[in-house]
């Protein structure tokens, strides 16, 4: 007698029914969680780190900036992995999931620019410098906006995310451009001081509450995308309803 197997969490998840369910388990986690890593986070780097001998108080600024520049290139990567999940796998949500995403990639780009422009005023004498970081990292907040815009331009739901998909596949050869930049030419950006060959250059009371902070942006990027991703759900509901709902309307008065 033959058992049926159970699908895997990837077909499963090809339900918004059982998406919805599942998101709603993580969600308040998610929320606690993110709070409690923001508490911590910012209490360590605002409280208990220690000013550097260099840049004096204004190092601060890495809590908010270094976790906004991680979060910026793991958004993109995430979408990147959905629009693959769109062309190849055809998975219904991966398109979801890449909508919802790019407003909040955009978000912590955003971030990252603004933080980064008000850090460098004090240690480089200038707001903005055209190095290799900073004009990377600049074109992937435009790549950002291109693929928000064209989400917007394409009425049809499929279509549009076939042609997003790949865009953000085309724009993903600007994530190692971005990662190896201060290595491959010079630039005023700081080289990698936490993930790097033989280990993290900061000291651990620095390290600690900067890690808490990439948590607390990680978790506070769930939250935000499992809410963006149920709204976006309802609102392809709500569509369908009322396409639905026009056609029996037509039917019903002959036109």
């Amino acid at each position: 007698m033959e058992t049926a197997t159970k699908p895997s969490l990837w077909l499963r998840l090809a339900n918004p029914a059982a998406f919805n369910t599942l998101a709603n388990r993580l969600l308040w986690p998610l929320i606690i969680a993110t709070v409690a890593a923001f508490a911590y986070g910012l209490y360590g780097a605002f409280m208990t780190s220690p000013a550097d001998y260099q840049q004096g108080e204004t190092v601060r600024i890495m809590y908010i900036h270094v976790p906004a520049a991680w979060l910026a290139l793991f958004v993109y990567a995430g979408m990147s992995v959905s629009a693959l999940g769109t062309l190849v796998f055809r998975h219904p949500m991966a398109d979801v999931a890449q909508k919802a995403a790019a407003p909040l990639g955009a978000g912590f780009t955003l971030i990252c620019l603004i933080t980064g422009s008000f850090w460098g005023k004090p240690m480089w004498g200038t707001w903005w410098e055209w190095d290799a970081r900073l004009t990377s990292v600049l074109i992937l907040f435009l790549i950002y906006l291109g693929i928000i815009a064209l989400w917007r331009a394409i009425d049809e739901p499929q279509r549009g995310a076939r042609a997003v998909a790949i865009l953000t596949l085309v724009g993903a050869v600007n994530l190692p451009i971005i990662k190896f930049s201060v290595d491959w030419w010079y630039t005023l950006h700081q080289p990698a001081s936490v993930f790097r060959m033989g280990g993290p250059s900061i000291h651990k009371s620095m390290l600690t509450p900067l890690f808490a902070m990439g948590l607390a942006y990680l978790f506070l990027y769930l939250v935000l995308l499992i809410l963006r991703m149920k709204t976006e759900l309802m609102t392809r509901r709500l569509e369908r309803l009322q396409i639905v709902a026009a056609d029996k309307l037509a039917k019903s008065t002959g036109a």
